[in-house]
C-alpha cells in the first residue's frame, strides 16, 4: 500500500510539472518545436500508463490478500 501511495504521489508531481511546463510554453510567444511537443505527449502518456498500472496492481494485491488457504 505504501508503494502505491508513493507511486501516486510521484505521478501527481510528474503531472503537475508537465502541466506547469505546458502553461509556460502556451504563455510564451515561442510555442516550441514539434519534437518538444512529442516529448510532452509521450511523458503524459507514460504517466497515464503508470497510473493505470498502479490502480490495477492495487486491485490485484487486494484480491491476492483476500485469498485464504
Amino acid at each position: 500500500m505504501r508503494a502505491t501511495k508513493r507511486l501516486a504521489a510521484r505521478l501527481t508531481l510528474i503531472r503537475l510539472a508537465a502541466v506547469h511546463r505546458l502553461r509556460q510554453i502556451h504563455r510564451s510567444g515561442d510555442r516550441g518545436s514539434e519534437t518538444s511537443e512529442k516529448v510532452i505527449w509521450i511523458a503524459l502518456l507514460v504517466s497515464l500508463v503508470l497510473a493505470v498500472y498502479a490502480i490495477i496492481q492495487s486491485k490485484i494485491i487486494e484480491k491476492v490478500s483476500s485469498i485464504t488457504l
